[in-house]
């Protein structure tokens, strides 16, 4: 589930170990404490299916389901892939084009039923599904033959998995992807039974591989878990399912979620909101020592950042597009999104807690920016006063975002006129193929813990439009020869490095401002133990918190 929104309060983001009984990262040795644990969300449903999904590997369909591999996350450091359902994270063949995996022993479904190779396949299968929409689609495009492949329930199959056994499945790509370890840790890689694929069935009453199985839905409500007595942990390296029951209150308004978990009783004592404070609920925390003492802070994450349309203009002009990263005021942009509880000043793409990240500043300037040296860069390109657009979401921070950019490019000679939408037309306006605007404010959390899923989606020129993420229609062939060979290769050391050339090379062209790396903050009773946020993502572990007794 990348995250892509306008504004710091929108952006799912922290880092932090916070108190806990007995931390059990991966160990997956700590005893049950049982209780049960809430969790809050805004979400009016949850969504169940993992074809439809864009869940992180460490969020809710984790309590539920199980993938061939899985995140390892720890504070301060970067994710590692680790098997989950497989034996090890894959053993590549022809150059990574070929991926096989073996399944562990004794791998039972929640009715007690064995999970075979063939039901991995067939859950990979249902992701392309025309009934089911919306899930990560990166198998999509690499996995071979599949470009007319319109799912299994037509009956037809996908020659490209293989399953010569029971416990072997087997990937044939369309070329050498080296961070497909990543890729089979997504929610489509669930394992499903035929008998429980139908999108209407499944979606009412999955029959699970995680250490919890459905108990009850409410939607709009509650979903209720309960203990899957099939999952084992002798199976399982990393999760701890400390709780008895887990329940997802949904619809949660944010400022009454906030006063539940600071007045820290009933429930909301062994609870925790999956939304991060906005400045406002932050300041109502840390005015409380009871509820400051139980907020987890992150480190630094996602990357917000200014777009610019390469394709635009005067902005098809490199020296103006430089004096743009001079231009802007960085240090206002900070103070606009809530100072340093927010976040830190940003100069790369390549986000930190992401392997293989080399810091760098290409346009070094002070906080506020370089005004003399933006000024001299346009007077240089022959651009005197330019009048340009902003598209921003529209609510009180982004604005105050958008204001704080437009003040900056004003001390340049830029008039910047700010284009305020609600979110589904934000969205809608920010992907279009032919993009009215000239600039935008947009924030990026990758979808998995690789370079790969921070540079591809964003700048790699077959991202452009339709819906894609390449905003700033940038396209530069020498760097999509870059980012294909990086992708190709199976060494990760050698792949990191091949990133971090390519996030600086891209960064000459300046087709984006890196503003901040977000932080966020987020708080939980004081029954809930082990609750951290790692380098990546950006968000609590749920896999592994656990419950006082």
């Amino acid at each position: 589930m990348h995250k892509f929104t306008a504004t710091a309060a929108a952006v799912v983001g922290a880092t932090l170990l916070l108190a806990g009984c007995s931390p059990t990262g991966s160990s997956g040795k700590a005893g049950s404490t049982g209780g049960t644990l809430t969790i809050l969300t805004p979400a009016s449903t949850i969504s169940l299916d993992p074809a439809a999904s864009q869940n992180l590997a460490t969020t809710t369909l984790s309590l539920l389901d199980r993938r061939l591999t899985t995140w390892d996350v720890k504070p301060g450091k970067d994710a590692k892939v680790v098997p989950d359902l497989a034996t090890n994270s894959g053993t590549a063949s022809d150059g990574g084009r070929t991926w096989t995996y073996t399944l562990k022993s004794g791998l039972k479904f929640s009715d007690g039923s064995p999970v075979t190779s063939a039901d991995v396949k067939y859950g990979v299968e249902r992701s392309f599904s025309d009934q089911l929409q919306g899930g990560l689609g990166y198998h999509k495009t690499l996995l071979a033959g599949a470009e007319s492949y319109k799912g299994p329930f037509s009956g037809k199959e996908l020659a490209s998995i293989a399953t010569p056994d029971a416990t072997t499945i087997v990937f044939h790509l369309n070329k050498a992807f080296g961070d497909w370890p990543w890729i089979v840790s997504q929610p489509a890689f669930t394992p499903v039974k035929k008998s429980n694929g139908s999108p209407s069935t499944y979606v009412k009453a999955p029959i699970t591989t995680g250490p919890y199985k459905v108990q009850s839905i409410k939607d709009g409500n509650a979903l209720t878990l309960t203990r899957n007595p099939y999952w084992s942990r002798k199976t399982d390296s990393i999760r701890t399912a400390a709780a008895d029951k887990v329940v997802f209150q949904e619809g949660q308004n944010q400022t009454t979620a906030v006063q539940n978990l600071v007045q820290d009783t009933g429930a909301y004592a062994k609870a925790f909101d999956v939304q991060y404070l906005g400045a406002s609920d932050l300041a109502t925390v840390t005015r409380n020592a009871s509820a400051k003492a139980r907020l987890a802070t992150s480190q630094a994450g996602p990357l917000q950042y200014l777009t610019m349309n390469t394709q635009k203009g005067a902005l098809k002009d490199l020296k103006v597009r430089q004096a743009f990263e001079y231009a802007v005021d960085k240090q206002a942009y900070l103070v606009a999104s809530g100072g340093s509880q927010a976040g830190v000043l940003a100069s790369t793409l390549i986000t930190p807690g992401i392997a293989g990240r080399q810091p760098y500043d290409l346009y070094p300037a002070p906080a506020g920016g370089d005004v003399a040296k933006a000024k001299a860069l346009l007077k240089s390109a022959g651009v005197g006063a330019l009048k340009l657009s902003l598209l921003t979401q529209n609510d009180t921070g982004s604005l105050a975002q958008a204001q704080a950019i437009q003040q900056g490019l004003q001390r340049v000679g830029v008039a910047v006129t700010l284009k305020p939408e609600d979110q589904n037309s934000y969205y809608s306006d920010l992907t279009a193929t032919n993009p009215k605007f000239d600039l935008s404010l947009t924030s990026w959390q990758p979808d998995f813990p690789s370079a790969n899923s921070n540079i591809s989606p964003l700048f790699e020129s077959n991202q452009i439009g339709g819906g894609n993420y390449d905003i700033s229609q940038y396209s530069n062939a020498g760097v999509d020869k870059a980012i294909a060979a990086a992708q190709a290769e199976v060494d990760q050391a050698k792949a990191q490095a091949q990133w971090a050339a390519i996030d600086k090379r891209i960064m000459q062209d300046a087709p984006v401002v890196p503003l901040i790396y977000a932080k966020q903050s987020f708080l939980h009773g004081s029954g809930v133990g082990n609750f951290f946020i790692p380098s990546f993502p950006a968000y609590p572990d749920y896999m592994t918190v656990t419950l006082t007794k």
